[in-house]
């Protein structure tokens, strides 16, 4: 966090939250006493982090990174430029043109790729990666594509015993209602802090099993 969130032009935004998962590393204080706005979630998950503080957000347009190293904070003036020239959803991608994650092994590769192509070929997106936590979206995409009502995640969270995130549904009902999307090329650095915390094969299977539900669920 230290390293992390000095690196934000704050004249450029119009309000920071830090949502706090239950640290006890110092994190909430250290960002309190730095000035910035630190909401400290109730349920565990990342989707509860987003949904929790969803009431809090008094902007149009929302921008969610992760503060371990993988989301430079010097794209955020390119998402935010991106989205003023009109477009609901834009993607710090990965994986277009020159873009490289360093944080990828040959697993977490493979999954992007495949997850992607999947939603490309399933719902029609033309996405180069569909799974990244490093976007823009305006706050009103949020409640048109219902990604703040559990209806969607509930029934693969309680077949695979996990809790999953949003982005991969957001990408997948952003194509379904053929919004307007746009990626630009970040490449990802290696976390330069914390432990990764990915749940491979229960989130891949929970994501996989709500992309072909999405043909059906919901319209």
């Amino acid at each position: 966090m230290r390293a992390t969130l000095p690196r934000i032009d704050r004249s450029q935004l119009h309000q920071i939250i830090v949502v706090d998962g239950g640290s006890t590393d110092g994190t909430v204080e250290w960002c309190r006493a730095a000035g910035f706005e630190v909401y400290v979630q109730r349920r565990p998950g990342l989707r509860h982090a987003y949904v929790e503080v969803l009431a809090h957000v008094t902007g149009d347009v929302i921008i969610t990174m992760s503060p371990d190293g993988n989301c430079p904070p010097d794209a955020v003036p390119r998402l935010i430029d991106k989205m003023r020239e009109g477009y609901d959803l834009v993607i710090a991608s990965r994986y277009l043109g020159e873009a490289r994650s360093e944080d990828d092994d040959l697993r977490t590769a493979f999954g992007n790729w495949l997850f992607t192509r999947t939603v490309n070929v399933l719902h029609g997106g033309r996405y180069t990666d569909c799974m990244g936590i490093y976007r823009a979206f305006t706050r009103r995409l949020v409640e048109d594509l219902d990604l703040h009502r559990d209806e969607g995640y509930a029934l693969p969270e309680r077949l695979f015993g996990t809790v999953v995130s949003w982005e991969p549904l957001m990408s997948v009902r952003a194509a379904k209602r053929h919004v307007r999307i746009a990626e630009i090329a970040v490449s990802e650095p290696p976390r330069i802090g914390g432990t990764r915390k990915l749940q491979m094969f229960r989130w891949g299977a929970a994501y996989y099993f709500q992309f072909w539900r999405e043909l059906w669920h919901w319209k």
